[in-house]
């Protein structure tokens, strides 16, 4: 019995092994880019993508066949939004150990990307709420539709339309402003 499980155990490795292995050349770079949307740092997005290579590795038994990309979308999402929290946790901290002076150094990609009319729309994006722009993100970076995103996201079709909508009424607004 030993033998036939580990026989089983070693079949079922490598058939992770394979699905892993076959979704990570076509995924590996949108899900990092993906991440970075999120995160705007380049090695934390690989970070967090590869985590969820990792995790899907682990759940390859569970995970419903053909799942396996949206498996990665929600999990790089939920990694996101994990690190952001985190984030925001250590500039709290930071915030209440300085003095009350904060300095800020823009980096060298927020100075390029600033002359930028992307970079604009970008800045606007980020201004909205973070489950507005988690749906508008999904759906017109990653070009998924309603059902795709409420999977991912883990909330209703409808809800989906929702954020979308008032993500987009949003970012309307703040263009006419301009």
């Amino acid at each position: 019995m030993t033998l036939v499980g580990t026989r089983r155990d070693a079949a079922a490795r490598a058939a992770a092994d394979d699905g892993v292995s076959s979704l990570y050349a076509v995924h590996w770079r949108p899900m990092v880019r993906l991440a970075w949307l999120f995160v705007h740092d380049d090695l934390l997005a690989e970070e967090i993508a590869q985590d969820a290579f990792v995790s899907l590795h682990r759940k390859w038994d569970d995970v419903r066949e053909g799942r396996g990309a949206a498996y990665l979308r929600q999990s790089v999402v939920n990694g996101a939004r994990s690190a952001l929290r985190h984030h925001k946790v250590e500039q709290r901290y930071l915030d209440s150990t300085r003095a009350g002076t904060r300095l800020r150094v823009a980096s060298a990609e927020d100075e390029a990307m600033s002359a930028d009319r992307a970079a604009d729309l970008f800045a606007r994006l980020q201004r909205l709420p973070a489950r507005q722009r988690e749906v508008l993100v999904l759906r017109y970076y990653l070009d998924l539709s309603e059902a795709q995103i409420a999977d991912a996201l883990g909330i209703a079709p409808g809800s989906v339309k929702a954020h979308a909508h008032r993500g987009l009424a949003a970012l309307r607004t703040q263009m006419e402003e301009r």
